[in-house]
């Protein structure tokens, strides 16, 4: 089977909406877009200095605090890390993800995706929501570049449209090299040539629906290639599996689906330490649930 553009425009014809409903007001041409293509990009959130100052101190806590920082970097690093909850919250961001996703907005998860020059490492063709465990998909995610993402150093890539056909079967993988956390592939042909590479300059940021097939090339380039994404979900989506928290960035919470996540105090404060170590084995069993192994150690 392969993903064909036909399959695509029958399915948005047929009533596909993969975005949360609109208000009454004229069609939002971004919003528009989103609903047919299942991204967008680019868009600026931070200036050129601020992306770099990000990168910056990313490196300075590995070689500060290199164990605390793997576990941080790894997984949901807005829990520790006052920073990157900022900047999980920031309002250039929550305008953008607002005209996708409506006015009230919950942070699900953060991590990173990063390539180190000549870094073998890639990402499958695949769809986020095959195990996130969340319904409706009402979900967006934000991929923040801290350093240039290019097609010459392992950009994003999205297929247009396929958001719209729906959840696709995927297989396990776990090969070494695959960034994904249990090497997720779809299970039909991907036509490369239909590839949409989203390349950002440092401090820009695309959107990508959670049923986007997407993926990314190895970085053979000298350049690192760091991405801070944020997971952003409507609030009457819900978690199966487990009760984890959201921190609500935007609006109001009026279905108490997830505990409040606040903001750290200070970095890796004990508080939210104990908060991080109770839910981080709770979303694992969501994420890992059924597969041949569990998640990999942090590096």
């Amino acid at each position: 089977m392969s993903i064909e553009t036909s399959s695509v425009e029958t399915a948005v014809k047929g009533g596909a909406r993969p975005g949360a409903g609109r208000g009454a007001a004229a069609p939002d041409p971004q919003a528009v877009r989103y609903e047919r293509d299942g991204y967008l990009f680019p868009f600026r959130v931070l200036a050129p200095e601020e992306a770099e100052g990000c990168w910056q101190r990313m490196q300075a806590l590995r070689k500060e605090r290199p164990e605390d920082a793997a576990a941080a970097f790894s997984f949901n690093p807005h829990y520790l890390l006052p920073w990157l909850y900022d900047l999980a919250r920031h309002p250039r961001i929550l305008d953008a993800v607002e005209r996708v996703l409506g006015p009230d907005l919950l942070v699900w998860s953060t991590g990173f995706f990063s390539k180190k020059p000549h870094d073998p490492s890639y990402v499958s063709w695949h769809q986020d929501s095959t195990y996130w465990g969340l319904e409706p998909p009402d979900i967006v995610s934000a991929w923040v570049a801290f350093t240039p993402s290019r097609r010459a150093n392992g950009c994003m890539r999205v297929v247009p449209g396929t958001h719209a056909l729906g959840q696709i079967e995927h297989v396990d993988g776990f090969a070494g090299e695959n960034l994904l956390s249990r090497g997720q592939e779809v299970q039909v042909e991907v036509d490369e040539s239909e590839a949409v590479d989203v390349e950002l300059a440092p401090g820009e940021m695309s959107l990508h629906h959670v049923r986007i097939v997407h993926g990314s090339n190895p970085n053979p380039t000298d350049v690192p290639r760091i991405g801070f994404v944020v997971r952003y979900i409507a609030p009457h989506c819900r978690q199966i599996g487990g009760r984890v928290p959201a921190a609500l960035v935007r609006g109001e919470d009026r279905y108490g689906h997830f505990d409040p996540l606040p903001c750290p105090r200070e970095e890796f404060d004990p508080e939210a330490r104990a908060v991080y170590d109770a839910v981080t084995p709770v979303l694992h069993s969501i994420l890992y649930r059924d597969a041949a192994q569990g998640p990999r150690k942090p590096s």
